[in-house]
């Protein structure tokens, strides 16, 4: 009897150990699978429009592609306030004012891309028109003096799948905002800043504008900077906030 119980014994033992390795491989397989669907979906190019992060920090945007009035007040209060900021600069714009790219890469301002031309809609190229757009910006932004972008904010703003992929071939990331004044339409300076104040957060990316249709952003700026200051919030450039961040809020229109 007992030799009997001990071959059932090893029986037993065999049968648990397969419907172990059985139970552990099907395991590894899910968690696999899970693994590779959770990849899949966060390596897409996506648009920021915003950080996550625990630190008290937004960034101060500025689109510039026409006009050369606005920027010098616009530099005065920043430089003033010791502020950083990040301007998305158009490549014609760079050709025209190639002095100016160089007192903002002198002063410490982060320099990025807003296309070759202002006026050229991302959402209506085919990708290798998108391409040969942002790598024509790139040659002008470096000739003025800029390092190459890492970012670009697509012209007028748009965007789709097709514009964040194209730029993510050109080891661009796409960069929109969740803060939006529209200064460019001059609503009066107040307005601007109650907009800025009244929905900043931390992680917050802000679009304003440096080029001359944007006549009230100068005065604006010395009461938003210090608004935010009051509230506690450090003015980075994006390449901070971002490289501060977690994990990102993504948009695509």
């Amino acid at each position: 009897m007992p030799f009997v119980w001990i071959l059932n014994g090893r029986k037993i033992k065999r049968v648990l150990f397969i419907f172990v390795t059985a139970f552990f491989a099907a395991l590894i397989a899910f968690v696999q699978h899970q693994q590779i669907a959770v990849f899949s979906a966060s390596a897409q190019p996506q648009a920021i429009s915003s950080v996550q992060t625990s630190k008290s920090q937004v960034a101060l945007t500025f689109d510039l592609s026409w006009g050369d009035v606005q920027i010098e007040p616009i530099l005065k209060v920043l430089k003033e306030n010791h502020t950083k900021a990040t301007f998305f600069i158009s490549g014609e714009w760079a050709d025209r004012h190639q002095d100016l790219i160089k007192e903002l890469k002198t002063d410490g301002f982060e320099i990025e891309s807003h296309g070759m031309t202002h006026d050229t809609s991302y959402t209506t190229l085919k990708p290798n028109e998108i391409k040969r757009d942002l790598s024509l910006a790139n040659e002008s932004l470096t000739k003025a003096g800029a390092d190459t972008p890492k970012f670009v904010r697509p012209p007028l703003g748009a965007v789709n799948e097709t514009t964040v992929q194209s730029a993510a071939e050109m080891n661009q990331q796409v960069i929109m905002w969740n803060i939006d004044p529209q200064d460019y339409t001059n609503p009066g300076y107040k307005a601007i800043v109650e907009s800025v104040m009244n929905n900043a957060k931390k992680g917050s990316i802000i679009r304003l504008h440096a080029s001359d249709s944007a006549r009230q952003t100068d005065r604006a700026l010395p009461l938003i900077i210090k608004g935010l200051e009051e509230k506690g919030y450090s003015l980075v450039t994006l390449s901070t906030l971002i490289s501060d961040s977690k994990s990102t809020s993504n948009v695509i229109n």
